[in-house]
């Protein structure tokens, strides 16, 4: 597939979205790496539009250089802002007590701990949901409280292999103290980024090293 082909693929991925307002994000692509540009009215639209981007079959990277433009109507001043993500957090289940958030010009910060990723996760995804917001970097310092288990190998192996969106039977996984090294091939970027995903869920992985190469 060659870059203008790919290209086309990816600009029907992103019009073809309901929940993505397309008029003014524009692709480039480069040996099968994308790269958006322009502007979107919510952070949630910008992941959205990534999200479709690495699900185009062909696609080996993205680069998200959207700028977020909230509403007028939308926008709120930083301590206002700090106080809805607060009390968002509190009501979320999935997120623990011990994360904080910070905001300076609209961008939130999440720092504090959390025991697993998926809860790392869910207090960006909470938080990308929210109008105004114009980014989030996550500093949540994951703390272990329970050690690696002894066959999280096999586990991690055996969680591929159910995931009906990862093909198990070209990806290897090494572990080396609490860190999981995953390697071999994938036919997709999506495929790709599941695995990694996959490697996360196990209790005791702090770090994840996906070297997982993406083979159209």
């Amino acid at each position: 597939m060659t870059d203008g082909q790919l290209q086309r693929d990816v600009n029907d991925a992103i019009f073809y979205d309901p929940k993505v307002d397309s008029v003014a994000i524009v692709s480039a692509v480069e040996g099968g790496v994308v790269t958006l540009r322009g502007t979107v009215g919510s952070l949630r639209e910008k992941l959205e539009a990534q999200n479709d981007v690495q699900h185009v079959a062909g696609v080996t990277g993205v680069h998200n250089d959207l700028v977020v433009t909230p509403l007028e109507a939308a926008s709120r001043d930083d301590a206002d802002l700090r106080g809805a993500v607060l009390q968002a957090l509190v009501l979320n289940a999935g997120v623990p007590s011990t994360i904080d958030a910070k905001v300076a010009d609209s961008w939130v910060t999440l720092t504090g701990t959390a025991s697993w990723q998926h809860q790392r996760d869910e207090a960006v995804s909470v938080v990308s949901k929210m109008e105004s917001v114009k980014g989030v970097t996550n500093d949540v310092e994951l703390v272990i409280t329970e050690p690696i288990a002894p066959d999280v190998k096999q586990s991690i192996v055996d969680a591929l292999q159910r995931n009906a969106r990862v093909d198990a039977k070209g990806i290897t996984v090494e572990i080396d103290g609490t860190t999981v090294v995953l390697g071999g091939t994938a036919t997709s970027l999506a495929e790709r980024l599941e695995a990694a995903s996959a490697a996360w869920a196990s209790p005791g992985v702090t770090e994840v090293i996906n070297n997982i190469a993406i083979v159209n």
